[in-house]
């Protein structure tokens, strides 16, 4: 027997995370004699007891609480019986104790809501069009004359790879092709770095106030916002401010920039931005990499550089952009994520801030510290590692208890205004490429060299291809915000970096892996229920995953059956499929391996 439900507003009245003093009624179903709710605030070490009051058939009682980060579960008559969390996210009676949580923002607490119901489009900005191909390469840099070319992934003599191999793409390549990503109703496009820097990847900053002139000057960085906000698409920065390049004008490891940087002296004013440890050559580095010397982000001049008036923050918000996605967030002191959101805001209080969090980031510990992204005072979105991993693992394994559970979580875990806004991606920079991630190859073990030359079999290709289909599906389904990391949409593999960072290749376009993102994106641009309608699971087993968004004004509901088995689905009524054009009266009969996007068209 289900006993509680924290996804059921009977049980729980308000679904998710809460708002600070919003009184919550917790109910629970069952034939005891008495009911205690018992609670614990993250870094409390005692636990608070809640009597519930006895109804008929069931027991409740009313709360509200301070911001923070709880844990509870039921006791049962007093003995060791409880109500705890099980593996479908159902509480039943147990003899141990498996908590649930509940995440308390601060009653002020407000996201964004332009993003909701948009795509973005993740674009690395060397490898994605060409607007001006007469560039001027630096010494020690290479520029590719085929566009086709694989990126180089060899290390030299020193077993370096130095990332110093450029295909020229620039932000004039980008504004020539707002008109394809408005076709894929694209409504964000998310940059990596932008700034100066020695790499093709940019993350090793060299002047955070200048634009690397291979993409352009600034004048061509503003066209671009106008020409993208004209199109009504807004463009997202990365900020990447828990290391700099060890070559750039704060450290100047090589002397390429004038002036005296952290590696040249201790009287630089940028020492003390960094941690040496036998000074010059020993220094706190991002994973060791020596050429990303670590931030010490403790550090008030470098903290005000980054977030204080005409700071780097405030500058480049001012110029018009829709927000930051942060580098590495759980690498970032709360103080400083907190000093980041408050420059943002000062900016564009409209802006928003997206955390890179691999996990969970209701709950995340990072450096022993129990992070506080989504109270109010932090992030506005994350990246949805969890349901990309998840959704991946599907479509692969064809096991929903995973997509299912993480979903839940998710939908109880973090508030609603979070949950719309999510960044949900299922292929980034820093992973593989969709179609080869749900191709099925294992490449574990494999060199980089070995993998470069790892494509898809022919026989193989289709079947890939409608796994790619059913998770983007999904992705564009689920509350959130679908992600598309450039190229993904034409088909493009690609495994480990740098082999999923090729040049975008416009001459080999797979034009029904294409369509099937148009459609997608329009089905999005067409029902509200995307932009903040609530989740329903409605069936969940196996290969067969069924759930629903609604809201007041419709309701659109997803069934697919990647089983070795025909499903019959009964319902109330007409349902008409989007993807077939079919109208169904009261049952659809689902066969293996298909999927249907039914909507009530009264």
């Amino acid at each position: 027997m289900i006993h509680y439900n924290p996804l059921d507003k009977f049980y729980k009245s308000q679904t998710g995370a809460v708002l600070e003093n919003e009184v919550i009624t917790f109910r629970v179903k069952g034939n005891f004699n008495s009911v205690v709710f018992v609670l614990n605030k993250d870094g409390d070490n005692e636990c608070k007891y809640y009597e519930l009051v006895k109804k008929d058939g069931y027991f409740e009682c009313s709360l509200s609480f301070l911001r923070g980060l709880y844990f509870y579960f039921f006791q049962i008559d007093g003995i060791d019986r409880y109500i705890s969390l099980s593996s479908d996210y159902l509480g039943y009676l147990s003899n141990e104790i498996n908590i649930f949580q509940l995440t308390v923002c601060d009653e002020n607490y407000r996201v964004p809501k332009w993003i909701n119901g948009g795509v973005i489009y993740q674009i690395f900005p060397d490898r994605f069009a060409v607007g001006n191909f007469d560039k001027q390469i630096e010494s020690g840099k290479f520029l590719h004359k085929d566009l086709s070319d694989t990126p180089i992934f060899e290390s030299n003599e020193q077993g370096e790879v130095l990332n110093n191999d450029f295909f020229g793409g620039d932000f004039k390549g980008i504004i020539e092709k707002l008109d394809y990503l408005v076709d894929l109703s694209v409504s964000v496009i998310y940059l990596n770095p932008i700034f100066k820097a020695y790499s093709n990847h940019r993350y090793d900053t060299g002047d955070y106030m200048q634009i690397d002139p291979l993409l352009g000057t600034i004048d061509d960085f503003k066209l671009l916002i106008k020409k993208a906000e004209e199109k009504g698409i807004k463009i997202i920065l990365d900020g990447v401010f828990n290391h700099t390049g060890a070559d750039s004008l704060y450290f100047n490891k090589y002397g390429n920039y004038s002036g005296v940087g952290a590696y040249q002296s201790v009287d630089s004013k940028y020492y003390g931005w960094y941690n040496f440890t036998d000074y010059p050559n020993k220094y706190e580095a991002w994973w060791g990499i020596k050429t990303l010397p670590a931030i010490n982000e403790s550090n008030k001049d470098f903290i005000d550089y980054i977030t204080g008036e005409n700071g780097v923050i405030d500058y480049y918000t001012k110029l018009g952009i829709g927000g930051w996605r942060l580098d590495v967030v759980d690498e970032l002191p709360s103080f400083f994520v907190q000093k980041i959101r408050k420059a943002v805001k000062n900016a564009n209080n409209d802006a928003i801030i997206i955390g890179e969090v691999w996990e969970d980031a209701s709950n995340k510990i990072a450096y022993e510290k129990r992070r506080e992204y989504f109270q109010g005072f932090e992030l506005d979105s994350v990246m949805n590692y969890p349901l990309k991993n998840a959704i991946i693992d599907f479509v692969v394994n064809k096991d929903c208890e995973k997509l299912s559970y993480t979903m839940k979580e998710l939908v109880d875990h973090y508030p609603k205004t979070v949950l719309d806004a999510l960044m949900n991606i299922l292929a980034t920079h820093d992973t593989f490429r969709l179609l080869s991630a749900v191709s099925g190859i294992d490449v574990s073990g494999k060199t980089k060299a070995e993998m470069a030359n790892i494509k898809i079999s022919e026989s193989d290709y289709a079947k890939s291809v409608f796994c790619l289909k059913i998770a983007t599906l999904l992705q564009f389904a689920m509350p959130g915000v679908p992600t598309i990391y450039y190229g993904d949409e034409i088909g493009m593999q690609g495994y480990s970096d740098p082999l999923n960072r090729g040049f975008f290749t416009w001459n080999e376009i797979n034009s029904e892996i294409l369509g099937w993102y148009k459609f997608l994106g329009s089905l999005r641009k067409e029902y509200s229920v995307f932009v903040d309608g609530d989740f329903c699971e409605l069936y969940a087993s196996g290969g067969v995953f069924v759930f629903k968004r609604f809201n007041s004004e419709s309701e659109i509901l997803v069934a697919i059956n990647i089983s070795n088995k025909d499903i019959e689905l009964d319902f109330l009524g007409e349902l008409h499929d989007l993807v077939t054009e079919t109208t169904y009266n009261e049952s659809i009969s689902l066969s293996s391996n298909s999927y249907a996007v039914l909507v009530n068209l009264i």
